[in-house]
């Protein structure tokens, strides 16, 4: 099912495609917006939600692939479904290798490319939920004081109250009290929780 908040933007320096491709992604219930260049395409101002880019592999300045190398230094990485009327084989793998979705050859069906859009709208979406629950994980990180750090970094590796205590020189009780601190800040309910968002707040884990 079409995500109704799902923007797909097209980048293609012919207008002909440019309209054609618009018409047919609006028409499967996405927003569009349509950008004549890579350049014009990375001077937009982003937008909330899951996305995609339709994106050319042939254009005059930054080419598709240039520009998708371009896009995997961002926080966030778009998920991008290639169009080419002069795909080959080394192309087409230079461009999955590097993470698209999809790599179609003009003309293709209709079909193929909101297949493509689809899955690619999809794994946005999860990639955002992932990226939300990460960034929520290391504000709860935040919260915690440094000695409160210093314990949770230590009970995720396993070791016990009176074994922590003696790392850090002092009282098993004190370490009790920390290690309560930490569960409530992180909203953990078990050991095995609190490892889960170790590894995605960053904390580095050692197994024990």
């Amino acid at each position: 099912m079409t995500c109704p908040a799902a923007m797909v933007l097209v980048v293609d320096d012919d207008a002909s495609v440019r309209k054609s491709l618009s018409r047919v992604i609006s028409q499967a219930g996405y927003r569009v917006e349509a950008y004549t260049s890579s350049r014009e395409f990375l001077a937009r101002v982003p937008g909330p939600g899951p996305s995609c880019l339709v994106l050319d592999v042939r254009m005059p300045g930054i080419t598709g692939l240039e520009l998708q190398q371009t896009l995997a230094g961002a926080v966030h990485e778009m998920p991008i479904v290639f169009i080419t009327g002069h795909g080959d084989i080394p192309m087409s793998v230079k461009a999955m290798k590097a993470g698209a979705v999809d790599f179609l050859t003009k003309p293709f069906v209709r079909k193929d490319l909101l297949d493509a859009i689809a899955r690619a709208v999809a794994k946005d979406a999860r990639d955002l939920g992932t990226e939300a629950r990460d960034d929520e994980i290391r504000s709860r990180v935040k919260l915690l004081t440094p000695r409160e750090s210093q314990v949770f970094a230590l009970v995720v590796t396993g070791m016990l109250n009176k074994q922590i205590a003696s790392e850090l020189g002092i009282g098993e009780k004190t370490v009790k009290v920390h290690r309560a601190r930490v569960m409530e800040k992180m909203q953990a309910g078990s050991l095995a929780a609190l490892v889960r968002l170790a590894y995605a707040g960053g904390i580095i884990v050692t197994e024990a």
